[in-house]
């Protein structure tokens, strides 16, 4: 073949630019990539192609959707994308991605002959080598010009997903922030509401934020090693399947600033992502679920984030889902808040009746409360209303103004849509305000039809429900003579029974091996491990002494029974039959708090302080929501290590009820008997002074100073010569290194320096602030919450009048 024919075969062959093989993991200049091909990496983790959301495929076809550029991992049946070329442009024609001869990746819709997307990093001038596309085992696509000179990464343009080894950080020299932006919706992978980045303003640190508006909800700084971000290095010590695999780092130099973390087993598949409610999750892939496992979420409320629920919201942590239309409004877009974007919030059922003339203002409108709520953001003060009466006054004159709120004198109004409005759920200690929220007289009006109007399907099925129950109660009360079940009703048993299920006592022998795996044994009884019929791990809580037995299964089955918090241990069921008195209980693999403390075996695994930390947070945040959320006050009277129960990631679930007690919210009722154990007791149960939640706040700060030195607050001594042994009470040395500003000399030496001194002094001081004599001078677990987390500051605690009188000071604390 003459030599012309064989160049006019390249330059034909180099202008077609036929889709490269699948097989690759390489696109060379002048190749190209189109719909149904795809770049594998070497390992075969990962694959680079096109894809259209909601098909769940790379190759079928959709006409609601464009083509969009995307890694994903290859081998998970869950298909997972980890970085989109295009984002905010999706293709509509017939997408093609190809390595230009100037060394640039673009993708060009042949549609329409346009560019739309391009990486225009590589400049020609700069190198005169050919340069190819890698897609590389960690899938970071790369383009390269030899010898391996990496002049473009998609690590650098973060989407919502960290890979291991993806930085989140910035350039000093370019300028170059690695921002991640979560996508809007699950078809979506659009920019959305939240971002997570750097602050490269001389602060360090990293922050979550809501894009518009800019609203930092959430921000960690390194520590004083400047080694590791808490939110990653968490994942060391807590999570078990992460222990060995996964390794946070921060790198702070001349030319960079950035976090990273890395994995050890190039077999699992693990991420970070920052998802479309705002929060940060770190997934790891279970092959035994076949689905995919957050491990560690931060924020842990998703009511954490601004607007996470779009506008007439309100939002509750607790709920499935969290997010819920205020009364009186419905779901903007109801498709789109199933596919995970409620940024279009609710919409009114019925228009605001209100016409504003020159002078005056006519409206029909009335005001409906919801309460206890955190008030919305963009609040406007009214400083001349001196009471609620022009408070409304105030807010009906306007025809803009949607919502009031007046507290404690103060006079608030809200101007057009209401974002951020939050119900007290106890996850996060917020103010129990009342929020006015202004709706059509029409609208109340078919609210109050809605609920009056007989329904006559309803009453026929209340009708044939009303005659099921009452043959059931018949079969009950037969069988419990049969069986000779409980003497006497338990209390509130109408409600404690929702929800729980009652066992025959032959099904749990069966579940518990005959009781055969002790657990633990306390007081009251012992507890075994049992396994249910659909394989459920639970705990079984036999109960002994036929008084106390009943009394305590009363108290749990009354208290533990009616309410749920991620912080607190879930009652599964019981069993009432005869004499017989058990509680069954979710199990807690990791056992419980005092025995990750106090472990006398050299070989153990100590609990390090990040851990420590969570723990000590997650335990303010269930007590707060006992003490202040629940329907009643519920004291749990006997808060100490071995109450404390963890979880499988080492989440901490107050336990053991049976000391429980309800107090009206005036605290009036005097508890006349001693309730929990001696070292965690407050100096009131002494006095016989009504008992409050302050009880069990000096519990917590007893607790609290055994986190920090992983001793019993007294412990035994013995002398150099031998021949005394006197009792080393640690409170007494905490509050006055403490004081000294020597916090480190008391934390754990099992930790060998490995903790957080700030976090430290912070539980430290929060700690002897809860322990102090009088209850006044204690803060509300609300507020332990507060602080632990950050929010809020506190001065120096004072030496408490009793440890005064151990150490010979004669300080008086003073008042919080």
């Amino acid at each position: 073949m003459p030599p012309i024919c064989i160049l006019l075969g390249l330059l034909v062959f180099s202008l077609h630019a036929p889709p490269w093989s699948s097989a690759s993991d390489t696109l060379e200049e002048g190749q190209a990539l189109a719909v149904g091909g795809k770049l594998i990496s070497r390992n075969g983790k990962f694959a680079l192609g096109f894809f259209q959301p909601g098909t769940n495929s790379s190759k079928s076809p959709s006409a609601t959707t464009g083509w969009y550029l995307a890694i994903w991992f290859n081998k998970i049946p869950v298909f997972t994308t980890v970085w989109v070329a295009n984002r905010e442009r999706p293709v509509t024609g017939e997408p093609e991605l190809k390595l230009s001869r100037d060394g640039n990746l673009a993708i060009l819709d042949h549609a329409t002959e346009s560019i739309i997307w391009s990486t225009r990093a590589v400049n020609r001038t700069e190198t005169k080598t050919n340069t190819s596309a890698v897609l590389q085992n960690s899938g970071n696509l790369v383009i390269q010009g030899p010898p391996d000179v990496v002049l473009w990464q998609s690590f650098d343009y973060a989407t919502d997903v960290a890979l291991p080894n993806a930085k989140i950080g910035w350039n000093k020299l370019t300028g170059l922030n690695r921002v991640g932006v979560s996508k809007k919706s699950l078809i979506d992978p659009g920019l959305g509401s939240y971002s997570v980045g750097l602050l490269t303003n001389g602060t360090r640190g990293v922050v979550l934020k809501h894009r518009d508006p800019s609203l930092v909800y959430w921000s960690w700084s390194p520590d004083k090693s400047g080694m590791q971000i808490p939110a990653l290095k968490t994942l060391l010590y807590i999570i078990p399947q992460t222990r060995g695999l996964v390794t946070p780092w921060y790198v702070n130099n001349n030319e960079e600033e950035y976090y990273f973390y890395n994995s050890s087993d190039e077999s699992s598949s693990t991420f970070l992502l920052l998802d479309m409610s705002g929060q940060m999750r770190f997934n790891v892939w279970s092959q035994d679920k076949q689905s995919w496992q957050s491990l560690f979420v931060q924020p842990v409320d998703p009511c954490r984030s601004p607007d996470t629920c779009g506008p007439f919201t309100v939002c509750n942590g607790n709920s499935q889902p969290f997010c819920d239309c205020m009364e009186g409004f419905s779901r903007e877009s109801p498709r789109d808040w199933d596919l995970g974007d409620r940024t279009g919030g609710c919409t009114r059922n019925t228009p605001l009746d209100c016409t504003a003339n020159t002078n005056t203002t006519s409206s029909t409108d009335i005001f409906r409360p919801i309460s206890p709520v955190a008030l919305p953001r963009n609040p406007q003060s009214i400083q001349d209303a001196t009471n609620q009466s022009t408070c409304t006054q105030a807010c009906v004159s306007s025809c803009s103004c949607t919502a009031y709120s007046y507290q404690n004198g103060v006079c608030t109004i809200w101007n057009g849509e209401l974002f951020s409005v939050k119900q007290n759920d106890g996850n996060e200690i917020l103010s129990e305000d009342v929020l006015y929220l202004r709706l059509s007289a029409k609208d109340l009006q078919s609210l109050r039809k809605n609920k009056t109007r007989p329904n006559i399907g309803v009453v026929t099925a209340a009708s044939i429900i009303g005659f099921v129950l009452l043959m059931i109660v018949l079969l009950l009360l037969i069988w419990r003579k049969r069986f000779r079940w409980c003497g006497a009703p338990l209390n509130g048993s109408s409600k404690s029974s929702g929800g729980i299920v009652a066992f025959r006592y032959s099904d749990l022998s069966h579940a518990t091996k005959n009781f055969s795996e002790k657990l633990g044994a306390g007081g009251f009884g012992s507890v075994f491990r049992g396994v249910l019929s659909d394989l459920t791990m639970i705990a079984v809580k036999r109960l002994d002494g036929a008084r106390q037995g009943e009394k305590q299964f009363r108290a749990e089955v009354s208290s533990i029974g009616l309410i749920q918090h991620i912080n607190l241990v879930k009652l599964i069921g019981f069993c009432c039959e005869g004499d017989k008195r058990l509680l069954v209980y979710e199990h807690m693999p990791n056992g419980s708090l005092d025995a990750q403390l106090f472990q006398s075996s050299a070989s153990a695994t100590v609990l390090n302080w990040s851990s420590r930390y969570q723990i000590a947070i997650g335990v303010a945040r269930g007590l707060s929501y006992l003490h202040q959320s629940c329907h009643e006050c519920i004291i749990h009277c006997d808060i100490k290590p071995e109450n404390i129960l963890l979880d499988t990631s080492f989440i901490p679930k107050i336990a053991d009820f049976g000391m429980a007690a309800f107090v009206g919210r005036d605290f009036s009722r005097v508890l006349t008997t001693f309730r929990g154990t001696v070292g965690y007791l407050a100096p009131e149960w002494i006095s016989g002074v009504p008992i409050t939640p302050k009880v069990d706040v000096y519990s917590f700060g007893m607790v609290l100073l055994e986190i920090i030195s992983g001793t019993r607050n007294s412990t035994q001594v013995q002398s150099s010569s031998g021949n005394h042994v006197h009792v080393a009470y640690f409170p007494v040395q905490a509050i006055n290194k403490l004081r000294e500003g020597d916090v480190r000399s008391l934390v754990d030496p099992c930790l060998h320096d490995d903790f957080n001194l700030d976090e430290a002094e912070r539980v430290c001081k929060v700690a002897c602030w809860c322990i102090q004599d009088d209850e006044l001078h204690r803060p509300t677990m609300g507020e332990v919450v507060r602080v632990l987390e950050g929010l809020q500051e506190l001065d120096m605690p004072p030496m408490p009048s009793l440890l005064a009188a151990i150490t010979g000071c004669s300080h008086v604390p003073s008042v919080l």
